[in-house]
């Protein structure tokens, strides 16, 4: 964690100097901004690989063997890796993928011009009106920083969690899963509290305008209702993440989330009868996000066998050796 958290250090003033100087010093102008992003990314995996062959740990614990493309290459090996990463993809990618589907079905007639797809301008032809878009935008760019806090216990949850499997220690691997839990569910209360407590000044974060600002208040309390669920949602999918049962992650997403939240949401946005406009999308939200959360931390709390997980971690890593073996000999 310490080498990717150090490169994103050095590379995030760059990022944005690159922005500021492609955007508004070049005729790239808007384009500038996925030139400076690619280029960015590229820089993080050319210095990471770079601390890698320099890691003074790397070499002491011998946890690279060099470039082996017969064991890559080799078709259980990559099926093996398949089986972890598509689950992975759609357990992360759904819960992403919602939220641009409500924007979508928000504003429907976005300009199909690059530089108007990206602004938030160009929203206001949307069904709700710009009144509920300019709101939407401020309440979506607050949940995915806020989002960061979950998804990131998460990430510590999957490798401490990993670890431990493969340690052998299911003792340590299911006390590490339930802190996790336990520390989602404290610091969702605190971001909970903290929103309910600004929700008629939050907007003023991001705008000026009064009503955009009050229907902002009005919807806050449904986005701080779900914090504590979102923090589970975060730490146990990366328990699960770490017990190679990506799946599960994936599976209640999907039911959670496109079965769901956004048909109700939108039913309670768009009826006749109904029409609560924003806040009817964000209780198909706050819903989904309990389901998710609950349901994951349910599958850690009674559905796992930590026992079995280290097995079965065995199982995988004996598996492994015996191909990387084979293809030594070969």
């Amino acid at each position: 964690m310490r080498a990717a958290s150090l490169v994103l250090i050095i590379v995030a003033p760059v990022n944005l100097l690159l922005n500021i100087f492609l955007v508004h010093f070049t005729p790239l102008g808007f384009l500038g901004s996925p030139l400076a992003i690619s280029i960015t990314y590229w820089l993080c995996f050319f210095l990471l690989a770079l601390f890698t062959a320099l890691s003074p740990t790397h070499k002491s614990n011998a946890t690279w063997a060099g470039l082996q493309f017969g064991t890559v290459m080799d078709p259980r090996s990559c099926i093996e890796f398949l089986k972890l990463a598509i689950p992975g993809i759609l357990m992360v990618g759904t819960e992403w993928c919602v939220t641009i589907s409500t924007l979508f079905m928000m504003a429907p007639k976005v300009s199909m011009s690059i530089r108007a797809a990206f602004e938030i301008v160009a929203l206001a032809a949307g069904r709700l009106g710009a009144l509920s878009l300019a709101a939407q935008s401020i309440i979506m760019t607050a949940d995915q920083i806020l989002n960061t806090i979950p998804f990131g216990i998460g990430v510590a949850a999957s490798t401490r969690v990993g670890n431990f499997i493969g340690a052998r220690s299911a003792t340590d691997a299911k006390r590490a899963s339930h802190a996790s839990a336990f520390l989602s569910v404290v610091v969702g209360m605190v971001v909970m509290i903290i929103l309910i407590v600004t929700k008629d000044v939050f907007g003023y974060i991001f705008s000026n305008e009064k009503d955009v600002v009050l229907l902002v208040s009005k919807v806050m309390p449904l986005v701080a209702s779900f914090q504590i669920a979102d923090g589970l949602a975060g730490s146990c999918g990366g328990v699960l993440r770490g017990q190679g049962r990506q799946h599960l992650g994936a599976l209640f997403n999907l039911v959670a989330y496109y079965v769901l939240a956004l048909p109700l949401g939108i039913t309670l946005a768009f009826h006749r009868g109904l029409q609560l406009g924003l806040q009817g999308l964000w209780i198909g939200q706050v819903i989904a996000l309990f389901i998710v959360g609950s349901g994951e931390y349910s599958v850690v709390w009674f559905g796992t066998d930590w026992d079995k997980e280290v097995q079965r971690g065995i199982e995988r890593n004996n598996a492994e050796a015996k191909r990387r073996m084979l293809h030594a000999y070969e």
